[in-house]
C-alpha cells in the first residue's frame, strides 16, 4: 500500500480561478516511513498576490523560471498512480489537482482520499488546534517552513505516520467501536479504519495493562473510592498535623523558601509575597475578611496557597479556592499544586471541582453508542469517535480536556453529567463516574479548587454541591460581582427551549420519545399499549410548543427592532421597565403565557407517565431513558419558571431585559433577569456565612483605595465591624525603569463624525510609525469593534512594505488563543484586540514591546444593569459617573496596562491616545492608579524618536515633558 502526501501553494482559494505556484509530495509506505519526496515551484499565468507572498514567502521571481503546470504534472502524475492521496484538508489540494489535470488533458484522480485534519481530530481529540503548524509543534514534528509546499508535505507525511501508529495502537474495543461508526463503503476514512482493524486482528494479542475494560469500553480510570484510599488520606492528615504542631508559621515559610531555592535556584523572596503570606494567615486565624491587591509578578497564587495549607492542615479546616477562569484553575492544578507538593514539609490532598456539566456522563455516552451501525454522518462520527478515543486516555473526563466548539459543543451537551438525569448508585457506571469521583475527591481534600460560577450555583442550591467549608479564597476577585449577578439571575434564549425539545423528538427514530415507544413496544408489560398511546400523543404537543415558542421569540424580536438601536455589531438590547411598559407588552404577554401553559400541559402528564414506567420496570436501559426524560423535563420546568418571571416581571429587585441580533431575528433572542445590586446577596450568602473570605486580584483598587470594591461586594458592615482587612502589595517590578507611558498631548479628540475621521486618520498613522519603530511586537487595545475594523485595512496597507503583519480580532479568523499564538510565533506583528484582550493574555519578554491603548475603557452606560445601578445612585444623590462608571473603567484600564510588564526583565512602551487623562479632572484617577511607570506627554510627531531613545538608552534624543 502506497500513500502520496500532497500539498499545493496557490494564488488563492478557488480551484476554478486560482493557480498552483508550488507543489510538495512525500511518498509514504504502509509502515509510515517516507521513502521519497518531490517538490517544485510552478509558473502561474498571473502575478502572485501580495497577501500570498506574505503568507508563503513565495515571490514572482521565485517562479519566473519554474516549470509550467503541464511540465510539473508530467513529473507528478506517475507518483500518484496506485496511491492513496493524503493531505491536510485534502479536499482543497484535491480540487486544485483535479482542475489542473482536467486543464492539461489528464484523466481525473480516482483513488482514495485521507485527510490528516480529520484523522487528527479523531485520534488526538485533546489538541487545542488542528492547524498543521499547531499539530507539528505539539507532536514534536520538524516543520521549518510552514506554508511552503515541500515543507508542508513532509510535515503532513510525518503527521500521517503519527496518526497511522496511533490508530494501529488503539485498544481493541476502541478500534471496534470506531469501525461501527464509519461506513467503509461510503467513506475512505471508514475503509481505512476497517482495513486497520482487519490488520490488527492478524497480530499477536497484546494485553493492555494500563487500561480497564468495562461494558466493552477501554478506559484508563479505575473505580473511585477504592478500599485503602481513605486510610491513606487519614494517614497523610495525621502526618501533616504532627509536623505542623511543632512548627511556627515563620519556620514553615522559611523551610518552604529553602526548598524552593533548592528546587528553583532562580527563586527569590519577594516583599509583596511575604506580606501576602502574613496577611492571609492572619485573616484565616482571626476569622476576618481580606481584600488584597497583588500585581503581576507578586506570586499571588503561592501567596494564598502556602498560608492556606498551613492553616487548614494545622486546624483541620477545609479551604476552598475559587477562580474566575478555567485557565487559572488549570494553572493551579498543573503548575502551582505540584510545586507545593514538592516543597511543603508535609503531605496534603488537593482536588479540582467544577460545575457538573463539565464532566462526561458515561451512561449517556454509552447510550449514544447504541445507534444503528453506520447511522452517523461523517462529522458526528468524528466527534463521537474522538470522544471514544479520549475515553481510553482521560482520568478526569472533563470538557476542558477536549477541543470543544461548534457541533462538538452540541454533542458534549447531550452527554454531559447533570443532576436530574443521574441514576446515582443504581447506575452501572457509578464507580467510574467522573463527576462523583471529583465530588468524592473534593469531600476528602484539604484544599478544593473551584470557580466563581460553581460558587454561586452552590449558593442557589442551598450549599448542596460543594463540600462544607468556612474559609474561602477568591482569586480574580474583580469578577466576583459580575459572576454573582449572572448566576443569581436568569437567562433563557431561543435555543434554550429548542435543544430539550429536540432531545425529546428530533425525527421518527431519534429522540427520547420515539426511543421509549420502541423500547416499551418490545416489552411484555401489561400497561405497554397504554403507555405507547400516551407517548404518541406527545409528538403533536411538542410541535405546538415549538411553534408557539417561535411565535413568541419573533414577537419579542419585533419589540427589540421597534425600540432598540443596533450597536456596531448588530446587537440589540432593550430594558423592560414595569413602570414604562411598551404598548405591545400585553399582546406579548399573551404569547408568553401561551408558551407557559403549553409547557405545563406537556410537563405534568409526561412527568406522571415517567413515574409510572419507573415504578413498573427494573430494566436498566428503560430506567436510563426515564432518568434522561426526567432531566429534560427539569430543563423545561426551569425554562417555564424563567418565562413566568419575565412575563410577570415578578421580582422587584431584578432588572429585566431583552437581547437579540438584527441578522438572526427571533432565533437570536434572549430574555434576562438579574439583581441590580448583588451586595446584599453577597453579604448574606457569603460574607455573613463564612468565617473568612480572602479576595485577591491584580486590580481591586481605584486611586489606591478599596472603597469601590468594598461597596459593590457588600463589605461595608464588615469594614465597620473591624472584620475587613485590606492590603495593597508593593510590586517586585521597577516600573519607572521598565515601562514608559507616552501621551500625545496634541492628539485629536473624538467629537462627532468629522472628529472621528480625524481621530482614525491620526491614530492609524501614529500606530504605523510606532510599529515600524519597534518592528512589530505591538498590542493595540480598542473599546470598539467598529473602530478596530476601521483601522485594520489602512494600517495593514501602511505596514505591508515593512513586512509587518496585522492581526485583528473578529477580522482574522481564529479564537483569542489562536490569534495570540500567531502573534507570539511572528514577532513582526501588530495585534488589534477589544474587550477580551484587556486581560488574561500573557505576552512576556520580547513578545510584546509596545502596548497602545486607544480609548479609556468606559463601559456603555445604557446596559440595563448599569442603568439600574445608576438610577439607584441618583436616587441616593450620588454621582453614577464617580461611583460606578469611573471605577469600573479604572480597573479595566489597569488590567490593560498589566499586559506589558510580565517579568522583571520586560521593558516597553505604553501609548495612550486618549488625552482625557491629562485634559479632565478625572484623568488623574487613571494615571494615579498605575504602579509607578515613567509618564511623559509630548507631540504626536515625537513618539517614534522617544520610543527609540527609551529602547536604546545610549542614544541621546530629547525627551518629552514628564507628566
Amino acid at each position: 500500500m502506497k500513500f502520496a502526501v500532497l500539498d499545493f501553494e496557490t494564488t488563492g482559494l478557488s480551484s476554478d480561478k486560482d493557480h498552483i505556484i508550488q507543489v510538495g509530495l512525500a511518498l509514504v509506505d504502509e509502515t509510515g516511513a517516507i521513502h521519497s519526496t518531490y517538490g517544485s515551484y510552478v509558473k502561474p499565468p498571473v502575478p502572485i498576490p501580495a497577501d500570498i507572498t506574505r503568507l508563503t514567502g513565495i515571490k514572482d521571481a521565485d517562479v519566473a523560471s519554474a516549470p509550467e503546470i503541464e511540465e510539473m504534472l508530467s513529473e507528478l502524475v506517475p507518483h500518484l498512480q496506485g496511491a492513496i492521496l493524503v493531505g491536510h484538508s485534502v479536499e482543497f489540494d484535491t480540487h486544485f489537482l483535479q482542475a489542473a489535470l482536467d486543464r492539461s488533458g489528464y484523466l481525473p484522480f480516482a483513488g482514495r482520499l485521507l485527510d490528516t485534519l480529520e484523522l487528527s481530530r479523531l485520534l488526538f481529540p485533546t489538541q487545542s488546534s488542528y492547524s498543521l503548524s499547531s499539530l507539528t509543534q505539539s507532536l514534536g514534528i520538524t516543520h521549518d517552513r510552514p506554508h511552503q509546499a515541500d515543507s508542508d508535505a513532509t510535515a503532513t507525511a510525518e503527521l500521517f505516520a503519527f496518526c497511522l501508529n496511533k490508530l494501529r495502537g488503539l485498544p481493541m474495543f476502541t478500534l471496534q467501536r470506531l469501525n461501527g461508526m464509519f461506513d467503509p463503503d461510503r467513506s475512505d476514512l471508514g475503509w481505512f479504519i476497517a482495513h486497520t482493524l482487519a490488520w490488527r486482528e492478524t497480530q499477536p494479542f497484546v494485553h493492555e495493562t494500563d487500561l480497564h475494560h468495562f461494558r466493552q469500553f477501554a478506559m484508563k480510570v479505575t473505580d473511585w473510592g477504592e478500599e485503602g484510599t481513605d486510610r491513606d488520606r487519614e494517614k497523610d492528615a495525621a502526618a501533616a498535623m504532627e509536623i505542623l504542631r511543632e512548627m511556627s508559621f515563620d519556620e514553615y515559610v522559611d523551610q518552604v523558601r529553602d526548598n524552593l531555592r533548592e528546587l528553583l535556584p532562580a527563586y527569590e523572596a519577594r516583599e509583596g509575597q511575604s506580606i501576602m503570606f502574613r496577611e492571609v494567615m492572619e485573616a484565616l486565624q482571626d476569622d476576618a475578611h481580606l481584600l488584597v491587591e497583588a500585581g503581576t509578578g507578586t506570586g499571588k497564587s503561592l501567596g494564598y496557597l502556602l498560608p492556606s495549607l498551613y492553616y487548614g492542615l494545622k486546624e483541620s479546616k477545609k479551604i476552598v479556592v475559587s477562580t474566575h477562569t478555567i485557565q487559572l484553575q488549570e494553572q493551579l492544578r498543573e503548575r502551582d499544586l505540584p510545586l507545593l507538593q514538592k516543597v511543603l514539609p508535609m503531605p496534603f490532598q488537593a482536588a479540582v471541582f467544577k460545575g457538573r456539566n463539565n464532566y462526561l456522563c458515561l451512561r449517556k455516552f454509552e447510550n449514544r453508542q447504541h445507534m444503528p451501525e453506520h447511522a452517523l454522518n461523517r462529522e458526528d462520527a468524528i466527534i463521537r469517535g474522538g470522544m471514544t478515543v479520549w475515553l481510553g486516555e482521560t482520568l478526569r473526563g472533563e470538557a476542558e480536556e477536549l477541543n470543544i466548539g461548534g457541533r462538538n459543543k452540541d454533542e458534549w451537551d447531550i452527554v454531559a453529567s447533570d443532576a436530574a438525569s443521574c441514576l446515582n448508585r443504581a447506575c452501572p457506571w457509578f464507580r467510574k463516574c467522573f463527576y462523583h469521583r471529583a465530588r468524592f475527591d473534593a469531600g476528602k481534600a484539604d484544599l478544593v479548587i473551584t470557580n466563581h460560577a460553581l460558587l454561586f450555583t452552590d449558593l442557589r442550591a442551598e450549599h448542596r454541591l460543594l463540600p462544607a467549608y468556612e474559609r474561602l479564597i477568591v482569586d480574580e476577585a474583580h469578577h466576583l460581582e459580575d459572576v454573582a449577578s449572572q448566576h443569581l439571575g436568569q437567562k433563557t434564549g431561543h435555543s434554550a427551549l429548542a435543544i430539550p425539545l429536540q432531545r425529546l423528538w428530533k425525527d421518527a427514530r431519534t429522540g427520547l420519545v420515539p426511543q421509549l415507544i420502541s423500547a416499551i413496544s418490545a416489552t411484555s408489560v401489561v400497561e405497554a399499549t397504554e403507555w405507547v398511546e400516551k407517548l404518541e400523543l406527545i409528538t403533536p404537543k411538542l410541535h405546538e410548543i415549538r411553534e408557539a415558542w417561535e411565535r413568541w421569540m419573533e414577537a419579542l424580536y419585533g419589540l427589540l427592532a421597534a425600540y432598540a438601536a443596533a450597536d456596531e455589531s448588530g446587537n440589540l438590547t432593550l430594558r423592560i421597565k414595569p413602570e414604562e411598559l411598551p404598548k405591545e407588552w400585553e399582546s406579548l404577554s399573551v404569547d408568553g403565557n401561551n408558551v407557559i401553559q403549553l409547557l405545563s400541559d406537556l410537563i405534568r402528564p409526561l412527568d406522571k407517565l415517567a413515574s409510572e414506567i419507573r415504578e413498573s420496570t427494573d430494566e436498566l436501559t428503560m430506567q436510563g431513558m426515564i432518568t434522561d426524560l426526567s432531566g429534560v423535563l427539569k430543563d423545561l420546568q426551569g425554562i417555564r419558571t424563567d418565562a413566568q418571571s419575565f412575563v410577570a416581571l415578578g421580582k422587584p429587585e431584578f432588572v429585566y431585559w431583552l437581547e437579540g441580533h438584527s441578522q438572526y431575528r427571533g432565533r437570536s433572542v434572549w430574555i434576562y433577569g438579574a439583581p441590580a445590586d448583588v451586595s446584599g446577596l453577597l453579604k448574606e450568602g457569603v460574607f455573613d456565612r463564612k468565617s473568612s473570605v480572602v479576595m485577591t486580584s491584580a486590580t481591586l483598587t481605584v486611586d489606591k483605595s478599596f472603597r469601590y470594591v468594598t461597596e459593590q461586594l457588600g463589605l461595608d458592615s464588615a469594614e465597620r465591624d473591624g472584620k475587613l482587612k485590606t492590603a495593597l502589595l508593593p510590586s517586585p517590578f521597577k516600573y519607572r525603569e521598565q515601562a514608559l507611558v507616552l501621551i500625545p498631548r496634541d492628539f485629536p479628540n473624538i467629537k462627532g463624525r468629522d472628529g472621528d475621521a480625524k481621530f482614525i486618520s491620526a491614530l492609524t498613522e501614529s500606530l504605523a510609525e510606532a510599529a515600524k519603530t519597534v518592528g512589530g511586537r505591538m498590542l493595540v487595545l480598542f473599546t470598539s469593534h467598529r473602530m478596530l475594523r476601521t483601522v485594520y485595512d489602512p494600517l495593514k496597507a501602511m505596514l505591508e512594505p515593512s513586512s509587518i503583519q496585522v492581526l485583528g480580532q473578529g477580522v482574522d479568523a481564529g479564537s483569542r488563543s489562536r490569534l495570540t499564538q500567531q502573534f507570539t510565533n511572528n514577532p513582526a506583528s501588530v495585534l488589534l484586540g477589544t474587550s477580551s484582550f484587556w486581560e488574561g493574555i500573557d505576552l512576556p519578554g520580547d513578545t510584546l514591546t509596545c502596548l497602545a491603548i486607544v480609548r479609556l475603557p468606559f463601559q456603555p452606560p445604557n446596559h440595563p444593569v448599569a442603568e439600574a445601578k445608576a438610577e439607584k445612585l441618583q436616587a441616593e444623590n450620588k454621582s453614577p459617573f464617580m461611583k460606578l462608571s469611573l471605577p469600573q473603567a479604572v480597573i479595566k484600564f489597569k488590567q490593560g496596562f498589566g499586559r506589558l510588564v510580565r517579568t522583571t526583565t520586560d521593558r516597553g512602551i505604553v501609548l495612550l491616545y486618549d488625552t482625557r487623562v491629562i485634559d479632565t479632572n478625572y484623568g488623574k484617577y487613571f494615571l494615579y492608579s498605575l504602579p509607578g511607570p515613567k509618564m511623559e506627554h509630548l507631540p504626536t510627531a515625537g513618539i517614534p524618536s522617544r520610543i527609540r531613545a527609551w529602547l536604546t538608552p545610549d542614544v541621546n534624543v530629547e525627551e518629552g515633558a514628564p507628566s
